[in-house]
């Protein structure tokens, strides 16, 4: 009586048929890989072949002759940028803002997305969503410049407000104290709305059979909203305070910029502007490329801590 008996493949086979497969799943899917290619294209371009002028950190880079002819300095750029007193200031500077946009641009849009999930009106809710969704098209100079004809002391609404009603005007765009409120109140107006979208994506995948067995137990809006919206989407959040993370020394450029002026400098000058004014406008190449591949070291370092952490306590991460 004759048996048959199943003769695995070997390693080489296996390799070769899961080669075909995943061949035959990007041939299927060929419409939805057309359209990753711009974007993969852009981040190849602008992201990743930059970075091979990082080298210029550790050199006295001179343009006229090239990286490939400048001199090796090594170290020295960094050395200098943690031995001088400015570290301290940008340092400074950039945790404050980092803080405060942590604590109250993070979470605002978490809040705002709750509340509007419980507006049961469509047309009201969408109403609500374009307003507040607005100043995202805007770019920071049309924000800041709204800001400036508002707070001015010359002619400013609000300063005239402030005026009629017996007070004194407020130098709201040179003032240090100032600076800071508005910089976040403004980070706000402008994304808040935005941010949202995220949330209320998240939002809608909640089972509704949660919300009518919490019914049925005679929970309130704010015990369902605690005990139900939020830990469902709890994923998303820790995804995205990952990411922000990430971006504790990146807090950008344009906006901080436009608010800067001499009067409010030593509060305002952040890693981002401080790369923009040693780089471009001093003309230190070599040493702004210093200051930002110290910025992304430390962003990178603090994505890889903050996943693990996530990970531990039993949450997916962001890989």
């Amino acid at each position: 009586m004759e048996q048959n008996y199943f003769s695995p493949l070997s390693e080489k086979e296996q390799r070769i048929k899961l080669k075909k497969k995943k061949w035959a799943q990007i041939k299927k899917n060929r419409a939805l890989y057309l359209m990753l290619l711009p974007g993969i294209v852009y981040f190849l371009l602008f992201k990743y072949l930059p970075m091979g002028g990082l080298v210029i950190a550790f050199q006295d880079y001179q343009p006229f002759i090239g990286i490939l002819d400048s001199p090796f300095v090594g170290l020295t750029h960094f050395i200098r940028l943690f031995t001088e007193d400015t570290f301290m200031m940008l340092m400074k500077n950039t945790l404050i803002m980092f803080l405060l946009n942590l604590t109250i641009s993070f979470p605002f849009p978490i809040i705002l997305a709750l509340m509007l999930n419980e507006v049961r009106s469509q047309r009201l809710k969408k109403g609500i969503q374009t307003i507040i969704y607005l100043p995202h098209f805007m770019s920071w100079v049309i924000v800041v410049s709204i800001f400036y004809v508002l707070l001015t002391t010359e002619g400013g609404v609000i300063n005239n407000l402030i005026e009629q009603f017996g007070g004194q005007r407020i130098s709201f765009l040179t003032s240090k104290a100032w600076l800071r409120p508005m910089y976040i109140f403004q980070d706000l107006w402008k994304g808040a709305g935005w941010g949202t979208i995220v949330y209320l994506a998240a939002i809608t995948n909640v089972d509704e059979q949660l919300y009518e067995a919490a019914d049925m137990d005679g929970a309130g809006k704010l015990r369902k909203m605690w005990h139900i919206t939020l830990p469902c989407i709890r994923p998303t959040i820790v995804t995205l305070l990952i990411l922000k993370i990430g971006s504790i020394l990146d807090m950008g450029f344009e906006h901080m910029f436009l608010l800067m002026n001499s009067m409010n400098r030593d509060v305002a000058q952040i890693f981002d502007t401080y790369v923009f004014t040693a780089g471009i406008q001093n003309g230190q190449l070599s040493y702004s490329t210093a200051v930002g591949l110290f910025k992304g070291v430390v962003g990178l370092i603090l994505v890889v801590f903050a996943n693990r952490l996530a990970k531990k306590v039993g949450e997916d991460g962001i890989y």
